[in-house]
């Protein structure tokens, strides 16, 4: 049996080693098993239309069924009203009894169609015609009422001549709905009898006129309903490919980009959201290659810059081991200087790391800016004398007070970047102005110069990481291109804002606006003209 601490510190084993295991895996293919976007979307229109057609077939055949067979009982009703008028006339012709051969001209004429079944009953109840009775015991009937007699009570064969007719069987519907019934009334309103009327092999009162009709209009639906489905899907597929189009392309783009082709671009315009996003996809694009341009510039603008005081300072302290150079103060000072320089460089670079992060804490106090910033043109007036530059403060706040809750190490830091700025593209002679101007939202301090100028197509990217606009004329001016944008994430962190103004050959004003009042901890965008 294991001891309890052997035990314990072979699980603590295994988690570490399940806490320190990863994986990672190459892209995957392009190649995608299932169903495409465009099938889906299409297949998709087609189960749309199926449903619409399914639920309008449904309600139609419910409602419109119900209607054509109120309408059909209404006809046959219709019928049935004029077969009692005509029948009633009969009565009353024959002398007040129902005269077999009348009912049977009735039942043959045009007024009842062969698929109507007729009825006639007396007024107290009993059938007196039924033309579902055979038809061999009805002409016989009739043909014994039709023989000549001598007597005038013989002429005409009465209904009750032909009693035996009653025993007959009956094929009529027995139920209310199967079939309609009429009174037969004579002139003086008296019911005298009912004709009942139906549909010969039918329970819903549907001729076959009717039932033919019905039969081509439920087709002609369904007809209807499949071509509704077909044409749906067509348009699906139409439709589809019409929106997988711009899909496609955004996907074969960055697919380029992926494998290293920065420049491949979508090249798509429009009003409608895939144009916008080929649009916007464009747009990043554009924006990662600069990024990437700007970070190979940035390699080798750091090796160059880490490496020129590195090499002098080697080739200092090897020529004093070679006793080549004596060891000096002069050749401790080249090296010092170096070192300087190179701590400088790496300290730009790590400003610049802090402000992006917001590792850098913000340590706000109640400032004069027009005395910060006068104190600090009088501590750089020296280095530009030395540059045969002319620095001049001017203070435009007219007596007022510029006073606001900022870091004075950052804004003095954010003026000397400016300043540098200045004095690096500004020739000997030139002029270098700082003033500090308010109103009533914003304090404002400018470094006006009559330097080389900014290009205007430059000038949208000067606050960019690593941007110098000409990368041999900054570096032997001793600038890695970091102090515009370290300027601007300290204007930032104090909810203000930069402008630009530039001219080739004239100069340039930067100018760093401070709120007067703090808004919270929104970030207000750069404005540049």
């Amino acid at each position: 049996m294991l001891p309890a601490r052997l035990v314990i510190d072979q699980k603590n084993k295994q988690q570490n080693e399940a806490s320190s295991r990863a994986s990672w895996n190459t892209p995957r293919s392009d190649s995608r098993s299932g169903m495409s976007y465009g099938s889906r979307m299409a297949v998709s229109f087609a189960l749309t239309s199926l449903m619409t057609v399914l639920i309008l077939v449904c309600v139609v055949s419910v409602v419109w069924g119900n209607a054509f067979s109120d309408y059909t009982r209404a006809n046959v009703t219709e019928i049935a009203h004029m077969a009692a008028s005509q029948l009633a006339d009969g009565y009353e012709h024959d002398g007040g009894t129902w005269d077999l051969a009348t009912i049977a001209d009735l039942a043959e004429s045009g007024l009842v169609s062969d698929d109507i079944g007729i009825q006639v009953l007396d007024a107290s109840g009993k059938v007196v015609y039924d033309d579902t009775w055979p038809a061999a015991a009805l002409a016989a009937q009739i043909k014994k009422n039709e023989e000549p007699s001598g007597s005038e009570e013989s002429e005409s064969a009465s209904a009750e001549d032909v009693a035996p007719s009653h025993s007959l069987i009956s094929s009529a519907p027995t139920d209310k709905d199967g079939a309609v019934s009429a009174p037969i009334k004579d002139s003086s309103d008296r019911t005298v009898g009912s004709v009942r009327l139906w549909i010969l092999g039918s329970d819903a009162l549907l001729t076959k006129a009717d039932t033919v009709f019905k039969e081509k209009t439920f087709n002609a639906m369904w007809f209807a309903s499949v071509a509704a489905v077909c044409i749906s899907l067509v348009i699906g597929l139409v439709v589809s490919r019409q929106l997988v189009k711009p899909i496609r392309r955004i996907t074969g783009t960055a697919k380029q980009i992926r494998d290293g082709d920065l420049s491949a671009r979508t090249g798509m315009r429009g009003d409608d959201e895939i144009d916008q996003l080929g649009e916007t996809f464009d747009e990043m694009a554009t924006s990662l290659e600069k990024d990437m341009k700007h970070e190979k510039r940035l390699t080798s603008d750091v090796a160059h810059e880490l490496r020129t005081p590195l090499m002098a300072m080697l080739a200092t302290v090897e020529a004093m081991q070679d006793g080549v150079y004596p060891t000096d103060e002069e050749h401790l000072e080249t090296v010092a200087s170096e070192t300087r320089r190179l701590a400088r460089l790496v300290q730009q670079m790590l400003d610049l790391s802090r402000m992006e992060n917001r590792a850098a804490p913000l340590n706000l106090e109640q400032v004069d800016i027009c005395s910060l910033v006068r104190t600090v043109v009088n501590a750089q007036e020296q280095l530009f004398c030395q540059r045969d530059l002319r620095l001049r403060f001017a203070d435009e706040t007219q007596g007022r007070s510029a006073v606001l809750e900022v870091d004075p190490d950052m804004i003095t830091q954010a003026v000397i970047n400016l300043m540098s700025n200045a004095m690096r593209y500004t020739p000997e002679g030139g002029w270098v102005v700082v003033s500090v101007a308010q109103d009533r939202k914003h304090v404002t301090i400018s470094v006006s110069d009559t330097g080389i100028g900014i290009a205007k197509e430059d000038l949208s990217r000067i606050f960019g990481r690593f941007w110098r606009a000409d990368a041999s004329r900054a570096r032997e001016a001793g600038g890695l291109g970091v102090g515009l944008a370290v300027t601007k994430q300290i204007v930032e962190r104090h909810h203000g804002f930069i402008s630009v103004e530039s001219e080739l050959g004239k100069g340039t004003n930067f100018s760093i606006h401070l709120p007067r009042e703090r808004v919270g901890e929104s970030v207000s965008p750069t404005i540049k003209h």
